[in-house]
């Protein structure tokens, strides 16, 4: 009798792996290339030819078959074979990875970020989080600084990969290129390596398998680049950072950064450079920067390496636009490099769109603007934008509103001053968008001063509706930067008159939004252009607008001398338009310094003109201008003996004003009626009437968001207090008023404001505060160079008859 043969283990494991096989739909080959064994030994084992395995290749068949650690101790039981993890190879396959670089030294804030970042981990799942944003904002360093926190998390080691998506010089990792590296990593060996990538990428993900990873993929360009580098089972992490929002990953947490908050932009560079947080220049140094960390450590290092300097002197250097990024360079660091790393991987389309959206304006825009600049359709100018988004090479504060980066902006100018053609033609159906929208704005707001404006030039561009002023306004509110960006860099680079068309199209709008200051730039930029162009009609509509500046400012004889010019080019070019709104602004300035009869012929012949030439809103102008130079007359009108009849007057012009205001639909020539009114009832003793009529006008002024009748009204309000006996209300009105007349830059309102101030005092028996506010009024006026009559009520003469009675 035979001995009995052993029992024949082979064929149950074979039985086994046969069936795991067949589930997973491999052949003997692939699961060959994939466990990196040859087809020989997979046959066999299938065949239960009497082979015993080491426990080193049933791990690699379970991990290619993506089984878990229940079936290997099956099958390692069924052939017989060393327990797994006990021999030498297999304790070199688990040796513990800590493969993380150090955390940045110097790391700061980002407080928000690395909470989410530590809240994200959870044994349960694999977790994927990603980190986008600019170059050089610091997303290596708060992917390193979260990493070594959670590491303690993840007690089966660490992987660091570069993938050197944006590295100059430096192509990207390709997926299998970056497998082997990790699977290496992971202790297998290189002959046992699949060679294709999806073999490679299953191999990775049962290598991780069962095990706590922490896995940093740095640097990445792409989603294709990273899918397959990421763990597919639960209690691992994937930390990815890219300058690119890879919104085609499933997942757990992004985190897109932003610059550093100012107060931890200022204690990184302080830190970097061992200088004191509070140092003069550093908050400037930190602004130039733009509060970029990349920037700011640059910065740090150059002041650092210059041991005489102070932070005053590193900021002169960097005022410069035209030279901050090549004042942040260091070595083969610097802003500029990392720049064109990120403006080098987009198509030449987007370049385009880069170089030609990046330089203007300096404010943020919406899709039209960069319709025009791009010379596109709405849509694909969207699209263009959306893909800059996604690579972090602009930002979009509020839905619909994009911006550069300040230094971002500055490498896209460098940019686009390498194709001056594409980008002088840019600018031209820029300004051209910009004069059009602005027309239609102005016509939708102010629909009654069309004869005022000029003609609205043609977009060659799309552009927006305005359903309604509303509309319209908030258009002109958020484009205001931008209007004055295009109209500085039309009188360069524009022979067109773009710059006047704009001063004069937006002159109303700048007055009634009280925007002075704004509007001396864009005319003084206009009139340049007007001369050099010997533009007659747009010179003398633009130094009636400054006049108009000048006049608000205190500025008297500077505003005569524009009105006069103004005037005299209109007479000589035959414009009666032009005219009238020069008489009418002359008028207005000469009543101030007293002379009323003057002040009325130059108001009553633009009064004439308007008429004869149907120019409504010149009428409308006119009348209400006319009833409050009868109101600022002292005593009877010539030829009149009775003093009220200028009363009369005045009640008649306010009242035709009115009536005219509402039929075109001119709210402001409405508000100035109303409150010429008003003030008849209060100098007449109709108290309750001018209460009720002065409350009409602040709350339409208030809706206009005039902040000039919102001051007419207060004055008015706080003197019927007075006078009423409410002085403490009296008070309050007027410090609200000398706040606007402030704020506005008046200094004729400023001294009314003191004027009311001191009268209301006075009725308090307050005499050395009435005398403080009656002498402040007295300097302002005084030192405006002329004596100033606003009205019987208030003027220099006024004043200084007060003061001697406080000091009698």
């Amino acid at each position: 009798m035979k001995p009995s043969s052993p029992p024949d283990n082979g064929a149950g494991a074979g039985a086994l792996l046969q069936a795991w096989r067949a589930r997973a739909l491999l052949t003997q080959e692939q699961l060959a290339e994939r466990s990196g064994l040859s087809v020989r030994t997979v046959r066999r084992l299938e065949t239960g030819r009497g082979m015993r395995p080491q426990g080193v290749t049933l791990r690699r068949l379970v991990e290619a078959l993506q089984l878990g650690p229940d079936q290997l101790e099956q099958l390692a039981a069924a052939t017989h074979a060393r327990p797994v993890g006990r021999g030498p190879a297999d304790q070199a396959d688990m040796a513990v990875l800590r493969q993380l670089p150090a955390a940045p030294p110097l790391f700061t804030g980002r407080s928000p970020e690395l909470t989410d970042l530590e809240r994200a981990r959870d044994m349960s799942t694999v977790v994927i989080a990603t980190i986008d944003g600019m170059a050089g904002v610091g997303k290596t360093a708060l992917a390193l600084q979260a990493a070594h926190r959670l590491s303690s998390e993840y007690s089966d080691g660490q992987i660091f990969l570069d993938l050197h998506g944006y590295t100059r010089g430096v192509d990207p990792v390709q997926p299998a290129e970056a497998l082997d590296r990790l699977l290496r990593a992971l202790g297998v060996p290189g002959e046992r390596i699949p060679a294709h990538t999806e073999d490679r990428a299953a191999l990775y993900r049962s290598r991780l398998a069962d095990r706590k990873m922490l896995v940093v993929l740095d640097n990445a360009v792409s989603e294709a680049q990273v899918r397959p580098l990421l763990p597919g089972s639960p209690g691992s992490l994937a930390i990815v950072t890219s300058r690119r929002r890879l919104i085609g990953l499933d997942h757990t947490l992004t985190v897109s950064l932003d610059v550093l908050p100012q107060p931890d932009a200022v204690a990184l560079f302080a830190r970097s450079a061992a200088v004191d947080a509070d140092a003069a220049g550093v908050d400037d140094v930190v602004e130039l920067c733009g509060r970029l960390p990349l920037a700011l450590r640059i910065a740090a290092a150059r002041l650092r390496s210059r041991p005489t300097w102070a932070a005053g002197h590193l900021l002169e250097r960097l005022r410069d636009r035209q030279e901050r990024l090549g004042e942040l360079e260091l070595g083969e660091r610097g802003i500029t490099a990392a720049l064109d790393v990120s403006y080098l991987h987009l198509d030449p389309e987007l370049q385009r769109a880069y170089r030609l959206c990046g330089p203007l304006p300096e404010s943020s825009f919406d899709v039209y603007v960069a319709a025009a600049l791009i010379d596109a359709t709405v849509g694909r100018a969207a699209r263009l934008l959306d893909e800059l988004l996604d690579v972090n090479m602009l930002q979009e504060p509020v839905p619909g509103r994009f911006a550069f980066h300040d230094l971002v902006r500055s490498h896209a100018s460098a940019a686009a001053k390498r194709e001056r053609p594409d980008r002088v033609a840019a600018f031209g159906r820029m300004f051209g968008y910009y004069s059009h929208t602005a027309s239609v704005a102005m016509d939708a707001l102010f629909p009654y001063e069309r004869e005022r404006r000029p003609s609205t030039l043609p977009a060659a561009t799309p552009t927006p509706d305005f359903p309604g002023p509303a509309d319209a306004a908030a258009w002109l509110d958020l484009e205001l930067p931008n209007l004055l960006t295009a109209a500085r860099y039309a009188a360069e680079f524009c022979p067109r008159s773009h710059t006047v068309h704009l001063s004069t199209t937006l002159d109303r709008y700048l007055r009634t939004r009280d925007r002075y200051a704004e509007a001396e730039v864009l005319h003084q930029l206009a009139l340049t252009v007007a001369r050099r162009n010997g533009d007659a009609a747009g010179e003398a509509d633009v130094l009636t607008s400054l006049g108009h500046v000048d006049r608000r400012q205190g500025r008297t004889a500077l505003a005569a001398d524009r009105y006069h010019g103004a005037l005299a080019l209109a007479r000589s070019i035959g414009s009666l338009r032009a005219e009238v709104d020069a008489l009418l602004g002359l008028g207005f300035l000469v009543t101030l310094q007293g002379s009323h009869q003057v002040a009325i012929e130059h108001v009553g012949r633009a009064l004439e003109i308007s008429r004869r030439i149907a120019h409504r809103s010149g009428e409308a102008d006119a009348l209400y201008r006319l009833g409050w130079l009868y109101l600022a007359q002292r005593g009877p009108a010539p030829g009149e003996s009775d003093p009220g009849t200028r009363y009369e007057r005045a009640a008649g012009y306010f009242e035709q004003a009115h009536a005219l205001a509402r039929e075109i639909g001119n709210s402001l020539g409405e508000l100035h009626s109303l409150l010429g009114q008003a003030w008849i009832h209060r100098v007449l003793g109709r108290h309750g009437r001018a209460e009720s009529t002065y409350e009409d006008g602040l709350r339409l002024a208030e809706r206009l968001r005039n902040d000039n009748g919102v001051f007419e009204a207060l004055d008015g309000m706080g003197r019927l207090d007075s006078a009423a006996g409410r002085v403490e209300r009296a008070i309050a009105r007027h410090v609200w008023a000398l706040e606007l007349a402030t704020n506005l830059g008046q200094p004729i309102d400023r001294a009314r404001s003191h004027d009311g101030l001191a009268r209301a005092h006075h009725a308090l028996g307050r005499r050395e505060e009435a005398r403080r506010h009656w002498q402040t009024a007295l300097d302002i006026l005084s030192g405006l160079g002329a004596d100033i009559t606003v009205d019987e009520e208030f003027s220099t003469a006024g004043i200084r008859t007060r003061l001697d009675e406080c000091d009698a």
